[in-house]
């Protein structure tokens, strides 16, 4: 349906996020970023370099969303499965990209080209590339599926220069109010029905811990963040002032904004 809001969805490969050896930052980024171009990230998934894991859950995943926007598993080793894998999703030949190969293999001294770093100039049969402006090496597009690096830098630098081809939305807005020592469970019957005076937004409440003064005798402090994100930036203004009333009424004293450490 042309007519229908765009959304995303974004699927994590590699073995070391689930491992924990590394720790993802990505999402962050992409969250921020899709929103702020009206292409809400409605779900993300965190998958091993495994064939038939990714295969399956490219298939999945790209029938149900807009747009499918992958990290990790590009590089020149052996567990770098991510581009082979997405050629078998979609049923085409795994092979060498004239444009790619045209832009790795100057790179390398004479026989430097190897077959380890050609298979970062192999792709689905008619991907296009999507640049890469760090590193070279780039990424690819096919149908509504984005594969990109997992190094942030990389993956930051890759996505810019897809921001031209998406189909922007309504522009996600998102405003903040903290409160220190109200417990979330005294507002969530006045946020229940300031959320029912909205359907529109998503009205959240999360609590946050966190230690004030001195390092020697740090004193820890709780409080909640409630946030109003939805594309009426009017109607999350107005959701934001009752709910900073609601505070107030309970005997707290409203901050914009996120908390700070």
């Amino acid at each position: 349906m042309p007519d229908s809001p765009p959304t995303a969805s974004v699927l994590i490969i590699g073995n070391e996020v689930l491992s924990g050896r590394t720790q993802d930052v990505n999402v962050k980024f992409l969250a921020t970023r899709l929103g702020e171009i009206g292409i809400p990230l409605r779900e993300v998934r965190i998958i091993p370099d495994i064939a038939h894991v990714i295969i399956t859950t490219v298939n999945e995943v790209r029938a149900r969303f807009t747009y499918l926007f992958t990290t990790g598993g590009i590089g020149p080793t052996h567990d770098d499965i991510t581009s082979e894998c997405v050629a078998a999703a979609f049923g085409v030949p795994w092979e060498p990209h004239p444009e790619a190969w045209a832009l790795l293999e100057p790179r390398y001294p004479p026989g430097g080209f190897n077959a380890a770093r050609q298979r970062m100039a192999t792709m689905p049969r008619g991907a296009r590339l999507i640049a890469n402006p760090v590193s070279i090496a780039p990424g690819f597009e096919i149908g509504n599926v984005f594969v990109m690096a997992g190094v942030p830098e990389v993956m930051r630098a890759m996505f810019e220069s897809l921001v031209p081809r998406l189909q922007h939305g309504p522009r996600v807005v998102s405003l903040t109010v903290h409160v220190t020592g109200i417990p979330e469970g005294t507002l969530a019957e006045g946020l229940g029905a300031i959320q029912a005076r909205f359907p529109g937004l998503d009205l959240g409440s999360y609590p946050f811990y966190r230690r004030r003064g001195n390092r020697d005798a740090p004193e820890r402090e709780n409080g909640v963040a409630v946030v109003a994100k939805g594309t009426d930036a009017a109607a999350a203004t107005a959701a934001i002032a009752e709910v900073s009333e609601l505070l107030r009424r309970l005997g707290g004293n409203p901050l914009p904004g996120e908390p700070s450490p």
